[in-house]
């Protein structure tokens, strides 16, 4: 059986470009993401239980902008920052002031110039990502009476007060960004990421505030209770019960009907019928009207296609793709109710890790602006990495950040 570290391999190259939700890795990789889903619950569990040695590394997830990767060119040695192009054939790396000029311009030259500066004080030695928090974007706020200094660089707002050591920090810093990948290879084009990154051998500089994202407990209050490990452990039974009714075959031919869904045609995939839902705030709770309700989506889906076709060619087309397409899916509802119970199981496991982690007090406090004012809310999520495979999945309350996402003032609406 293909390993879940080769999965990873496979699909993504080794480049760490975008993380799933736990929940969603049945539906990339079938049963064998199932499985693995599972196991990183079970990892969960037993690091937050107090086992002395979990096979999972927790990190917090950023709501960080833009995505900057810096590093050293292994072609001519110079420091080099980038945006994610940066793996491209021909990738766009910034060495100089005048490259950033000739590419970006408005806010993200300025701050593409800053890190440029900046981060190559550090002596990175491989090529990091990170999600850059601020640069000169600090601002002075007063929220329930405190004086704090806060940035937005996406959806939360991050706040320290002024004068306590982290809003001192923040003072003085010119940048502010939280590195969480590593990649290592000869060729940018042939490099490999690693989940992290190691900062303690970076060098110090008071221009450069700077985060390896790990999640930090110094309250020691993110330990299960016995009351809370026997919840999830509960939890999990049902899971493996569902697991089991799952018929691989079924799943394996439903997936290969979902790769096809593409161009066009990728708004009737089954994640984003399930997005629609997070969207509008909805939690699934009954998992066979919504696995009935999917050939339905994929017959507006493609009713919109025959809306928009101008030509009556074109619009038979469509009708005839609708046909096939709503005949296909409707056969695998029975399996998709399955799937989706063991997708709503895992959130209900995955939510009671996330609201023990959200329990212990962050390095900052986080906010969302609202037209009335300052409302707290939790971090975006954390990032569970697996120590042995290398690879990883987020833990996010979809629910409240998405409704963050959708509500909230952002940095960009000023």
């Amino acid at each position: 059986m293909i390993s879940f570290a080769e999965l990873l391999s496979e699909s993504k190259a080794g480049k760490n470009l975008h993380l799933e939700h736990l929940e969603d890795e049945i539906l990339n990789y079938g049963v064998d993401g199932g499985r693995a889903a599972i196991n990183f619950l079970r990892s969960l569990r037993d690091m937050l239980a107090g086992a002395s040695r979990s096979s999972v590394n927790m990190t917090v997830k950023w709501d960080g902008a833009p995505a900057i990767f810096a590093g050293i060119d292994p072609a001519d040695g110079k420091f080099f920052v980038a945006k994610k192009s940066v793996f491209n054939v021909d990738p766009k790396l910034y060495k100089t002031d005048a490259e950033i000029d000739d590419d970006l311009s408005g806010t993200l030259n300025s701050k593409f110039k800053v890190a440029l500066a900046e981060l190559s004080k550090l002596g990175i030695k491989d090529v990091l990502q990170g999600d850059l928090m601020f640069t000169d974007d600090v601002e002075t706020e007063t929220i329930d009476g405190q004086k704090m200094y806060t940035f937005q660089p996406n959806t939360i707002v991050y706040a320290t007060p002024v004068n306590s050591d982290l809003g001192r920090t923040f003072a003085r810093a010119k940048i502010g960004i939280v590195f969480h990948t590593t990649y290592k290879g000869d060729e940018l084009q042939d490099m490999k990421a690693s989940f992290g990154a190691d900062i303690s051998k970076l060098k110090k500089t008071s221009s450069v505030w700077m985060d390896d994202a790990t999640y930090k407990d110094t309250s020691g209050k993110s330990t299960f209770t016995a009351d809370e490990t026997e919840k999830v452990t509960a939890i999990l039974s049902q899971v493996g019960r569902t697991f089991q009714m799952i018929n691989s075959g079924r799943l394996k031919r439903f997936l290969a009907l979902q790769e096809s869904l593409t161009g066009n045609m990728a708004g009737a995939s089954l994640k984003t019928y399930n997005n629609s839902k997070v969207r509008q705030g909805e939690k699934v709770k009954n998992a066979k009207i919504h696995a009935k309700g999917y050939p339905l989506w994929v017959q507006a889906h493609i009713q919109k296609l025959i809306d928009k076709a101008k030509s009556d060619a074109g619009k038979k087309k469509y009708e005839n793709l609708q046909k096939e397409m709503v005949r296909e899916f409707k056969k695998y509802v029975n399996v998709l109710e399955y799937v989706i119970t063991f997708q709503n199981l895992l959130v209900d496991a995955k939510m009671v890790i996330v609201k023990k982690l959200n329990s212990v007090k962050g390095l900052t406090d986080t906010f969302i602006k609202t037209s009335n004012g300052f409302k707290v809310v939790n971090p975006e999520g954390y990032v569970a990495i697996d120590r042995v495979g290398g690879n990883a999945v987020k833990l996010v309350d979809r629910m409240e950040f998405s409704f963050n996402n959708f509500t909230a003032i952002k940095s960009w609406d000023k």
